[in-house]
């Protein structure tokens, strides 16, 4: 292994473990969290967050990716997106402050008005912290940002639950995000020594601003057309229909976030070390997909078959009917690795342009799938979102059957046996639900058999994926070593 590929696996290992510590301290004071509030407190909280997601983008206006994706970006690139970051933060939260009122009368809840105007404080951070995301990620320097990131969801999560014991109810979800924030930007500012200097150049603003503009306008797209379904949701149907698809979406997510985000974040630069090796950058592509799909898809379809008794365990029955969408979240993002690798390879290469007329097709679609499936049913558009996700990884992989000979009929030939391998799994699995045994013990025999079917059938069938998971995995333990 030589030293590039070491960096890159120690950076996925410290990568996966911020995100793997972080989610499931996340993961388990939302538990503590769904089981003391009810569903409607979630829902309100979600209202606000549509806004909140959207301008977040503003915040980082496309320059992280620009930073990591320039060849010899240094401090005065970094001082100079710092600087500017921090007065669009400011104004982005102005403008938030100022619609609150107008916020709160859209969906007919004065109540919004405050929390509106506390939650963008996670806005005020966000620039601050995204230069400091793409500091970490161009040196890859995950090991630091690993526990900026553990200490920041700690912190925040005692503070969730210590306001929900004391019954503040909504403001312990709300105070929670925001100190979040606050608390992992603070450890990162002390863990990571980069600071920004007393510089600003227009020059060099104007030369990122270049590449990133595409990257905003995708970005914002991708924030629309994410958030546009909870929009309609809230505004059409019932703030609890919102809380039960967006906790739906919440189990998936972590999953997703954990692996294939951490991949994400260390593909980027280390395809943009080599974004004039285009043989390089497939095989990186490649790998990419084959080993995201490899260990996420057991997962999602884990996650899928095992819905109703991990919210009946975990969150009670009063959540069980965020099922249904949490098992239709799990099939769009098995896809996700085919997406994010494709992108990722455009973004390496420096084709925003590309990368931004990918992005108008892919929503131009979505958005006629919501406007269609809206006057059905919440169900209707959560379903749209499975026949979208195919089209969505056409439309992706399309530019790199030219850019790199590696089209999208290759890239499901090449994910195909894991998937196979997945759905036995999960059918095996699936009927050790109607054994007359405690649903706890039907649970834990779900995991193990689908754990010992999954890598069994990989080992008989000589899955290329799992020699090759088991190989990093040893010669990472000899680099520690």
């Amino acid at each position: 292994m030589d030293n590039s590929n070491k960096k890159v696996v120690k950076s996925l290992f410290w990568r996966l473990s911020e995100r793997i510590g972080a989610q499931a301290v996340t993961f388990i004071v939302s538990i503590i969290l769904a089981r003391l509030l009810a569903p409607e407190i979630y829902g309100t909280v979600s209202l606000v967050m549509v806004f909140i997601i959207f301008f977040q983008v503003f915040v980082d206006s496309g320059f992280g990716n620009a930073l990591i994706q320039k060849k010899d970006a240094d401090n005065i690139d970094f001082s100079t997106v710092f600087y500017f970051n921090v007065i669009v933060c400011l104004t982005v939260y102005a403008i938030m402050f100022f619609m609150a009122p107008f916020i709160a009368d859209f969906y007919d809840n004065p109540d919004l008005v405050p929390i509106v105007r506390v939650l963008s404080l996670i806005l005020v951070t966000s620039g601050v912290r995204n230069v400091q995301q793409a500091y970490v990620s161009r040196n890859m320097l995950f090991k630091k940002f690993f526990f900026a990131t553990i200490g920041g969801t700690i912190g925040s999560a005692a503070l969730g639950i210590f306001l929900a014991y004391s019954g503040y109810g909504i403001w312990a979800l709300v105070w929670q995000q925001v100190f979040n924030y606050i608390f992992g930007t603070v450890i990162l500012w002390i863990v990571v020594k980069w600071r920004p200097n007393f510089v600003f150049s227009f020059e060099r603003l104007k030369k990122l601003f270049s590449f990133g503009w595409k990257l905003l306008v995708c970005g914002l797209l991708e924030s629309f057309y994410n958030s546009v379904r909870s929009l309609i949701i809230g505004k059409k149907y019932t703030e609890e229909d919102l809380a039960y698809y967006d906790k739906g979406k919440q189990f998936p997510y972590i999953i997703i976030s954990n692996i294939n985000s951490s991949i994400d974040s260390v593909l980027l630069p280390a395809m943009s070390i080599e974004q004039d090796n285009r043989e390089r950058i497939k095989s990186m592509t490649r790998r990419s997909i084959r080993t995201s799909t490899y260990i996420m898809a057991p997962m999602m379809i884990g996650l899928a078959i095992c819905g109703e008794i991990i919210v009946k365990l975990l969150l009670t029955e009063k959540w069980l009917g965020c099922v249904l969408f949490m098992q239709i979240f799990c099939i769009t993002y098995m896809f996700y690795p085919i997406h994010s690798a494709n992108l990722n390879a455009i973004k390496a290469m420096g084709r925003s342009d590309m990368f931004l007329k990918l992005e108008i097709v892919k929503k131009a679609i979505g958005i006629t799938a919501v406007l269609i499936t809206m006057w059905i049913s919440v169900k209707a558009m959560a379903y749209s979102l499975l026949f979208t996700t195919i089209l969505d990884s056409i439309v992706n992989a399309f530019p790199n059957k030219k850019l790199l000979n590696y089209s999208w009929i290759e890239q499901m030939l090449d994910i195909l046996p894991n998937i196979l391998l997945a759905v036995i799994m999960g059918v095996l699995v699936f009927f050790i639900k109607w054994l007359p045994i405690p649903e706890i013990i039907i649970f834990v025999l779900q995991i193990l058999t689908g754990i010992a079917i999954y890598f069994g059938l990989s080992a008989i069938f000589r899955l290329e994926m799992f020699r090759y998971l088991l190989d990093t995995v040893k010669k990472f333990v000899k680099i520690k070593g």
